[in-house]
């Protein structure tokens, strides 16, 4: 699913605050700007990273749903 990083930014909001910091992490949203791997945020969290990935899609869904909802 490939989605734009301004997009993205724009609609932060709608993701809880743990959302929030993988999207920003594996997107490079962040002040430095550099991707991260789901390996990576799993270490700097101290979470599996197979939970790391189960937050990222969420996230995502959350995204592409408020991306290509109806509009009324």
């Amino acid at each position: 699913m490939k989605i734009e990083k301004s997009k993205i930014y724009r609609n932060l909001d709608r993701l809880d605050d743990r959302e929030k910091e993988v999207v920003a992490g594996r997107f490079g949203l962040e002040a430095r700007g550099e991707e991260r791997t789901q390996r990576e945020f799993a270490k700097e969290l101290g979470i599996s990273r197979s939970y790391v990935s189960r937050i990222e899609k969420r996230a995502l869904m959350k995204l592409y749903q408020e991306f290509y909802k109806v509009k009324r």
